[in-house]
Formats: C-alpha cells, sequence, structure tokens
C-alpha cells in the first residue's frame, strides 16, 4: 500500500496539472482526487492566487503557482538528501551498535573463562 500525499503535495499535484490549462474534471483525474477534496482545494488555491479560472471552464497557473511549484522542487530535493544522509548515519549508528555488543559478548566471554580458570 502506498503512502498518503501530505498538504503541499497534493497542492503542487494540482498546480502541475494546472500548468496544462486543464478543466477541473481534469484536475480531479489526474491529481487523484475526489470531488469533495477538489473543491476544497481549488477554492483555496484560487483564494491564495495560485492558480486562476480562464475563459469560464479552465483553470491556469499564476505566477505565484510557478513560483511554489519551482520552491516546492527545491524542497523535495533538500528532503531527499537529508533522508539519504539520514540513512547513512543510522547505517553508522547501527555499526557502532554491533561493534559494543560484540564486544561486550568478548568481555563476558573472557570473564567466565578467567572464572574458569580460578576454579582449576
Amino acid at each position: 500500500m502506498g503512502t498518503y500525499r501530505d498538504r503541499l503535495q497534493i497542492i503542487a499535484d494540482i498546480l502541475l496539472v494546472a500548468s496544462r490549462r486543464p478543466r477541473k474534471t481534469q484536475i480531479m483525474y489526474q491529481a487523484n482526487l475526489s470531488h469533495r477534496l477538489l473543491c476544497r482545494y481549488m477554492k483555496e488555491l484560487t483564494d491564495a492566487d495560485l492558480i486562476a479560472p480562464e475563459d469560464g471552464d479552465f483553470y491556469v497557473l499564476t505566477g505565484k503557482g510557478k513560483t511554489f511549484l519551482d520552491l516546492h522542487e527545491t524542497y523535495l530535493k533538500s528532503q531527499r538528501r537529508l533522508r539519504a544522509r539520514l540513512d547513512c548515519l543510522e547505517k553508522e549508528r547501527a555499526q557502532l551498535e554491533n561493534m559494543s555488543c560484540l564486544e561486550n559478548d568478548f568481555d563476558d566471554y573472557l570473564r567466565r573463562n578467567s572464572r574458569r580458570g580460578d576454579r582449576q
């Protein structure tokens, strides 16, 4: 099962479709939204001047909408870089954890064997 989109991703999806001068139903299908969500987001994005109606049935991306898409793409790239770095750090931490466990096991081994030597 896929992951859910957050609000910013839904907005970016709508704006990406709007960059092709679609009708409202095209936005709904291409951005994969229910009619209820589409109506809510369309009002928000129109009020925020990210999209604008044109010739009655069509929608266009405004300059502010284009800027939003550019900034969103930059944000996604930064997020991917940070996640990749975090993955590397988690692997390094796991290595350290494994090393410390091995050392503890070795210390336990030495303690057990030194007790056996004391008994002999």
